[in-house]
């Protein structure tokens, strides 16, 4: 039978909605189906399946599991872990494609399923095929067994296997109870140190705070611990952590753009030269830092499959995004591992002379504002940004970068404004080196915006 999608869970780069509102039992049976096909129409028998610790996600994974064996396709299970986990798995089984369920940051009622077909990022057109598929059935019969395969301890003694030891720190974890938190117990139990966690405990209600490191306010909690325990650092993760959170000993936050720095010194130590990527919300600071150590900083479109596929393409060692996640291929396998991204800051960090505020202080300081998120109709966003752009095509005061959305550049600093791949809205950030001349940026974006007929954002 065919089986209709809600549109509004293919998104850009998963799909993703409310369990028993538009994401229920029969949408991941279909999924099952349809991806089955998929993978069997290239020759594959296998594909490896995980899912997070959300209250629905055991009932989801298990519909899944179901699809795909209707499908002729095993799927080997295993078990319930962070995103990364399952991509791990499928980058190192017998496998030709890789499933996880889970719902990342967002609320205790949203699920999702991210996909991985062979060892490219299945998103974009690839969703929206599936879900054309979908509805017209056009599935494949068959018969699987799935498989059980315990892959977590194999997981952990890869993480492990890239510290580096120096100097015992003192460290606070906070994985906010997603599925990331018994990776965390296993790895504090073998690395040098003091080590202090809270909400540990995988719990899909997630009951100390919302899961999203991203968020400043998500943080305190982590902070706290910090100052009462006196640590060296904390690091906080999302609900599948696949992206990571970072604090020094005051308590102050590294975003994702300064953490690529840091990471980048033992990359470009190793490969002098390399391309470093980051997307278009990054700071100037990331283009000069990589530019003063010796790498070639590369700007490129937000979105972690769109990063992962330039990775591929560019035979890059190292990513991230301001979201905070983090691609490793030195040394590691492409995919954001948030967890893996931990350690090998806490091997960069104990092997130093500086103490990560150090590390800190000693980057250029800009005046920025956070990420900007505002409404504007879906028909609307990309078209804003694009007038934008052409409004500014002949103008030779600033120089323009258009490869998502637009992000201009001038004397002051630089403005963006991008159109978001997920929801009805318009994205926009700012950043100089002076207070005044931040003003200035925001409002010569605020005239953009204006004349595009949309209200310009609150810049408090």
């Amino acid at each position: 039978m065919s089986h209709i999608l809600d549109p509004e869970i293919l998104r850009e780069y998963d799909l993703r909605g409310q369990v028993d509102k538009n994401f229920g039992v029969d949408d991941v049976y279909a999924v099952g189906r349809t991806f089955g096909a998929i993978v069997k129409n290239k020759g594959g028998t296998r594909v490896a399946v995980g899912y997070d610790g959300r209250l629905s996600s055991v009932e989801l994974e298990q519909s899944l599991v179901k699809g795909l064996a209707a499908s002729g396709i095993a799927a080997v299970r295993v078990g319930c872990g962070p995103t990364p986990m399952i991509s791990f798995a499928g980058a190192t089984l017998d496998v030709q494609g890789a499933l996880m369920i889970t719902g990342s940051h967002n609320p205790p009622e949203y699920n999702g399923i991210k996909l991985t077909l062979g060892d490219k990022p299945f998103f974009g057109e690839d969703i929206q095929v599936l879900g054309r598929m979908s509805a017209a059935g056009d599935y494949q019969d068959g018969e699987a067994e799935p498989v059980d395969h315990a892959i977590f301890e194999t997981y952990v003694q890869r993480i492990l296997q890239d510290f580096k030891p120096g100097k015992d720190l003192t460290v606070a974890w906070d994985p906010g109870n997603g599925s990331g938190g018994e990776v965390v117990e296993a790895l504090i139990k073998a690395l040098p140190g003091t080590h202090h966690v809270i909400n540990g405990e995988i719990d899909g209600t997630f009951p100390a705070h919302h899961p999203d490191p991203t968020v400043e306010a998500n943080l305190q909690q982590l902070k706290d611990l910090v100052a009462e325990k006196k640590c060296d650092l904390g690091f906080a993760f999302d609900g599948d952590a696949d992206r990571i959170g970072l604090i020094d000993s005051q308590g102050r936050v590294l975003w994702g753009d300064q953490i690529l720095v840091l990471l980048a010194r033992d990359v470009l130590a190793d490969l002098p030269g390399a391309t470093i990527i980051a997307d278009v919300k990054a700071s100037q600071v990331f283009v000069d830092e990589i530019k003063r150590m010796g790498g070639v900083p590369l700007i490129w479109k937000t979105g972690h499959s769109l990063i992962k596929s330039k990775m591929i393409e560019t035979g890059c060692p190292l990513a991230g995004e301001m979201s905070a996640h983090i691609f490793f291929k030195h040394g590691y396998y492409g995919f954001d591992d948030a967890l893996y991204s931990a350690v090998r800051l806490l091997s960069i960090i104990a092997r130093s002379d500086q103490s990560l505020d150090e590390m800190r202080d000693a980057m250029p300081h800009m005046i920025n504002t956070p990420e900007l998120r505002f409404d504007c109709p879906e028909d609307r966003k990309f078209a804003v940004a694009k007038e934008v752009q052409d409004r500014l095509a002949n103008r030779t005061d600033v120089d323009v970068l258009t490869i998502d959305g637009v992000r201009v550049t001038n004397a002051d600093g630089w403005w963006l404004l991008r159109a978001s791949n997920t929801q009805a809205v318009l994205v926009a950030r700012c950043e100089s080196s002076t207070e005044e001349g931040l003003e200035r940026l925001k409002a010569q974006l605020s005239e953009q915006l204006i004349a595009s007929g949309i209200t310009p954002p609150d810049f408090k």
